[in-house]
Formats: C-alpha cells, sequence, structure tokens
C-alpha cells in the first residue's frame, strides 16, 4: 500500500489537523470531528450543515465558508458520520434563524441525519432537510434506496449557501435547495477501482482494459462493464443516460467532476467532448466547472453533472464564495 498516511486508524484525524493548520479561517474541532466556519453562528443567517464519509475531499469540509455551508461532519473513510456530530454542528451555526441539513441518500447518512434533526428540535432549534438524490445511473445500489447522492450536492450546498448568506428564511433557503435537486443529474465512470487506508487494497475488482459505466462514488456498482472505451464515447454514454432522464428547457450548470486521481489534463479534453455532446443536443451551457471536487479517494474516472437553472439560480450560483474547495467572486 502506498499512501502519503501515518497509520490508517488516524487518517481522518491527521486530515482535520491539517486543515486547521491551513484554514485559520476555520474552526476544527478535531476529537468531535465537526468543521464550521469561524465566525458562526452569523445573525439572522440560516445555519447550513451537511456530511457524509471522509474520502470525497473538498466535499464537505472544503466547502465550509462565507456562501457555502456553516459547518461540515467528517465521518470516518466512507462512514456516516454519526448523530453527536450533526447536533454539534447544529448548535455552532445556529443564529435562532434555522438550520438546514443537506443529506446525500445514502442509507447511513439519512438514518443518522434523522436522528440528529429529532435531537436537536428537542433543543428547540428549528430544522430543514434536503435530500440530494442526483444520480442517474441505478434506481438502488448497495447503501441506498433510491438514487444516490453525488455532484449535484456541490450545486447544493452554493446556491442555498448563497441564499443563506443573503439573508433569506429558512423556508426559501430550503425551497432552493430541493429546486437544484430536483433540477440536477449525474452520471459517473469508473476507469479504476479506489483503495480505503484501512483495507489497503482496491475496493472492488475492475480488471485491467475494462470500465464501470454508472458507478457510485464508493465504488458501488453500476450499470454495466465495458472495454476501455474513448473520451469521446465515454461522453456520449453519460451525457445520452443523463438527458434520457431530463430534458432541459433552461441552461445548464455543468460539472465534469474528477474521481481523485484523473489530471485535469484528462478532465479538461473530457470536458470538450462533453460540451460537443451537449451542443449537439440543442443544450446550453451557462456555467461550467471542472475539477476534482466530489472524489472518491483514489479512483480514476469522472462524473458528469448537469443543472437546469432559471435567473435566480445563475445570480445566487455566481454569489460570492469563499471556502477551500470553492472560491470566486471574492
Amino acid at each position: 500500500m502506498r499512501m502519503l498516511i501515518n497509520v490508517a486508524e488516524s487518517v481522518v484525524a491527521d486530515a482535520l489537523r491539517g486543515m486547521a493548520a491551513a484554514h485559520p479561517e476555520l474552526t476544527v474541532d478535531v476529537d468531535n470531528r465537526v468543521v464550521v466556519r469561524r465566525d458562526a453562528p452569523v445573525a439572522g443567517k440560516v445555519g447550513l450543515v451537511s456530511g457524509g464519509g471522509s474520502g470525497h475531499e473538498p466535499l464537505h469540509g472544503g466547502f465550509v465558508g462565507p456562501g457555502m455551508l456553516s459547518a461540515a461532519c467528517p465521518g470516518e473513510v466512507f462512514t456516516s458520520p454519526v448523530p453527536d456530530q450533526m447536533v454539534r454542528a447544529a448548535a455552532a451555526v445556529d443564529s435562532g434563524a434555522g438550520v438546514l441539513f443537506i443529506v446525500k441518500n445514502y442509507t447511513g447518512d439519512v438514518l443518522n441525519f434523522d436522528m440528529a434533526a429529532e435531537l436537536v428540535e428537542d433543543e428547540g432549534i428549528q430544522i430543514a432537510k434536503v435530500l440530494v438524490d442526483d444520480d442517474v445511473a441505478v434506481t438502488d445500489s448497495l447503501y441506498t434506496a433510491g438514487r444516490r447522492g453525488t455532484g449535484a450536492t456541490l450545486f447544493v450546498e452554493k446556491i442555498a449557501g448563497a441564499a443563506a448568506e443573503e439573508g433569506q428564511p429558512l423556508e426559501r433557503v430550503e425551497a432552493l435547495a430541493r429546486q437544484v435537486n430536483e433540477n440536477s443529474r449525474s452520471f459517473g465512470v469508473a476507469l479504476s477501482a479506489c483503495t480505503t487506508p484501512a483495507k489497503g487494497s482496491p475496493t472492488f475488482d475492475l480488471p485491467s482494459g475494462e470500465l464501470e459505466l454508472g458507478v457510485g462514488i464508493h465504488g458501488e456498482p453500476g450499470r454495466e462493464r465495458r472495454a476501455m472505451m474513448t473520451s469521446r464515447e465515454i461522453a456520449d454514454f453519460a451525457v445520452h443516460a443523463i438527458l434520457e432522464d431530463m430534458n432541459p428547457r433552461n441552461p445548464v450548470l455543468l460539472l465534469v467532476n474528477g474521481m481523485g486521481a484523473t489530471p485535469l489534463l484528462e478532465l479538461y479534453g473530457f470536458n470538450a467532448e462533453v460540451q460537443r455532446v451537449l451542443t449537439e443536443r440543442g443544450v446550453a451551457v451557462a456555467r461550467t466547472l471542472v475539477g476534482n471536487y466530489v472524489t472518491s479517494l483514489d479512483m480514476a474516472g469522472a462524473s458528469v453533472t448537469l443543472c437546469q437553472v432559471d435567473g435566480e439560480l445563475l445570480r445566487l450560483y455566481d454569489a460570492p464564495v469563499r471556502t477551500p474547495g470553492l472560491r470566486w467572486g471574492v
């Protein structure tokens, strides 16, 4: 196993200590596994809390800061955070305007955020929840009832975060988050398996010369395996799979996301092919984001996410954001 780590048991804690040292604008509680923007709670502002298993960085801790999340709860690698983390996060960011939980649709995340919501409400904090379930590849998977939550999480957190930053009320922030999720679809492709620190070997068997179409961000199986395809062929397959499930009448946000081990040289080339397919299908692209944002450790591959936007959603997407993983307009 070739990893830049000390021991598998301390990977998450070590990463959080490094994040704290690199980003003094964040309050990083290493022991309790909560990352909070240092100025929280912000008077009159809805708090946004998300989280999930580690290994998907910069999701979620890297999206904490002005214009995006108020706090994030990192679990162990590919393992849901526990309700105590979410309760601590909600308490740290609540200013009296309420807290929105943004939850990717994985069984552990859903159960633990539901439990945390009940505990937080018992403390007198108003809570709303939004489930992200944008992946069109499969209906159910190893860890999910229904569609998995993947790349659209970034769009939900960005747009809802901008609305919260403006002081919009909890009901409106929740409604915008739901609209973004409903308007988003994703599809991912793996060229190699990922390796977790605890296992020390690939999490699934993907023979040399093959790829997995529709893979999940934990290595869950997708639609099918095929012999290796060109970037052009993969773009055709992925975009067509998304457009079979949505018919955007408005322009879209496009995320071409790396799974962790795919260099930008390849991602930009893949973006060119994705843009070609969208042009051929008459889909206008309002904004494009290319890079590693919702990753799967060291998996090689990419995902495509489209989000149909109106003028208001596009305005909120363009609004300033200042986080470790996403920054513009400031």
